[in-house]
């Protein structure tokens, strides 16, 4: 069994203009190059939420599935429940943007050698964006990610570009770098860094971090949470953030 992000995309909430992205590596935001077997699967469940200075945001629940297609190729896609609550004002809840994606490992991890691997993303406009549920524009990503393992020691990172279609939106970088030690066959603990320039007119860049890691219940079903906040310009982004989550592998 393995996991992908050592679970983001922190998992990711961008919460500017109060739209909701889902892109990630489950429970971090930053991403990691492994791509799922040839002909397994993982299915997720899960819920996420961000908290700034405009409201909370998040989905629940959301549905991930990732399919090895092709030797070190995986296709994948997040079908979310969104929901904003902007400050002082009631929830919103509706179907958010979906998330499509193709994960191609290039490299293996080896003993002189990363494992290299690159997972463009496409954000289609699913979600009433008037109603704080999605971005109202397709969005894509366009990352480069990097891994390496020593015995129960793992970690990668990497980061890319988006391309973020909108009104007062401006295209963004995000990088991010992860670590995380397995401390048995069933625990898993890890933490992320991460940087993102500004996603709106008038944003200034932010840091910040998550800690959580994975509960092996068994060789197909897992528990993933994290959960974190910024160190730059958090009030304005994330004051803080969570995430947990149901995997099964096949």
């Amino acid at each position: 069994m393995r996991h992908r992000s050592a679970f983001g995309i922190a998992s990711a909430v961008a919460l500017g203009a109060l739209s909701v992205s889902t892109s990630a590596g489950p429970p971090f935001r930053t991403d990691d190059p492994e791509a799922v077997e040839y002909q397994h699967a993982e299915f997720y469940v899960f819920y996420q939420q961000t908290l700034s200075a405009s409201g909370r945001t998040g989905l629940l629940p959301a549905f991930e599935f990732n399919y090895g297609v092709l030797p070190n190729v995986q296709l994948h896609a997040i079908a979310p429940v969104a929901f904003s609550t902007p400050s002082g004002q009631g929830t919103s809840r509706g179907y958010g943007d979906t998330e499509l994606g193709v994960k191609w490992q290039l490299t293996e991890d080896t003993d002189t050698t990363p494992m290299l691997g690159v997972f463009p993303l496409v954000e289609l406009p699913t979600g009433n964006s008037d109603r704080g549920l999605g971005n109202g524009h397709t969005q894509v990503f366009i990352p480069l990610w990097v891994q390496k393992k020593w015995g129960a020691f793992q970690t990668y990172g990497g980061g890319g570009y988006w391309i973020n279609n909108g009104e007062d939106n401006r295209d963004y970088w995000f990088v991010g770098w992860q670590a995380q030690y397995d401390f048995s066959d069933h625990l898993t603990l890890g933490g992320e860094i991460f940087y993102t320039t500004g996603q709106i007119v008038g944003q200034s860049a932010s840091i910040g971090f998550n800690l959580g890691g994975y509960y092996n219940l068994d060789e197909h079903n897992h528990l993933l949470f994290s959960a974190g906040k910024g160190l730059q310009n958090a009030f304005q982004t994330n004051r803080v953030s969570s995430y947990l989550g149901y995997q099964i592998t096949f």
